[in-house]
């Protein structure tokens, strides 16, 4: 393919990945039954228990959870391998990854060639860090796949989070779909006018010029859309119509997220 049905396609699979996030938090999971602010009260406590342990296996028993869970909320865990696990590993794997050599303490083993030495200290913090981040993104991202964004947000708002950081949130989400929509027409538009194949410095010309309509639009569209919110009444506070309400269920697992949480705190000194 070349540049622009390359870009058209990153484009397409963007909103795509919106679209099943939004399609999946309607399903009858576990999770999608619950209360958003039960969801983003246990979670963040089973974040917190996983960046604050000290024990390989309270994480890994935190990530186990974790995969439970999205099993029981129909989600797929190929969906997750592709989405969080590799690219979280590959990421923090490059973080990691002078750990092992620059850390001192009991030398394992040295590198062939150059005769880097690598400790086990070095490796316990680079497993430490990788097990981590694996386990706090796999939970972050079941709640946002499994719950509506503006549940989350309202839930975030019942939790006294900012009213500042609430809003941001919720127009950087909104924009970036629309910012997606209006790329590709804009791609979708030069290809119907297109014959062949662009050269090097026309891909760069076209990639230039794209980048800068682009953010003129966007600038102009902010403009529109404050003016508009203001004229209906916007004062700084975002109302959802949706009411949560709290079922047994909810405090039963309320309860689960707990008893989870603290024992991390608890086995993972």
């Amino acid at each position: 393919m070349n540049f622009v049905e390359r870009t058209l396609s990153n484009l397409v699979n963007a909103m795509e990945r919106a679209l099943y996030a939004e399609e999946l938090a309607k399903g009858n999971g576990l999770l999608q039954r619950l209360d958003p602010r039960i969801k983003v009260a246990g979670m963040l406590a089973l974040v917190v228990a996983a960046a604050m342990a000290h024990r390989l296996w309270v994480i890994g028993a935190l990530f186990a959870l974790a995969v439970t869970m999205a099993v029981a909320s129909h989600v797929s865990l190929g969906t997750l391998a592709r989405r969080v696990w590799i690219a979280v590993l590959m990421f923090t794997g490059i973080i990691a990854l002078p750990a092992p050599f620059i850390v001192p303490g009991r030398e394992v083993w040295r590198l062939p060639g150059v005769g880097w030495p690598v400790t086990a200290q070095g490796l316990a913090s680079a497993c430490y860090l990788v097990a981590r981040v694996e386990t706090a993104a796999t939970l972050s991202v079941l709640l946002i796949l499994c719950t509506p964004w503006s549940h989350v947000l309202k839930a975030l708002r019942v939790l006294r989070l900012p009213v500042v950081f609430v809003v941001t949130l919720g127009m950087t989400y909104r924009y970036i779909l629309l910012l997606l929509q209006t790329a590709h027409d804009m791609f979708e538009s030069r290809r119907s006018r297109m014959v062949g194949k662009l050269d090097g410095p026309e891909r760069r010309r076209v990639a230039a010029s794209s980048a800068g309509v682009l953010m003129s639009k966007s600038l102009q569209l902010s403009g529109d859309v404050y003016s508009a919110m203001l004229s209906r009444g916007f004062r700084g506070e975002v109302y959802v119509l949706d009411d949560f309400q709290t079922s047994n269920l909810d405090w039963i697992m309320l309860a689960v997220f707990v008893v989870l949480g603290s024992g991390g705190f608890y086995f993972g000194r």
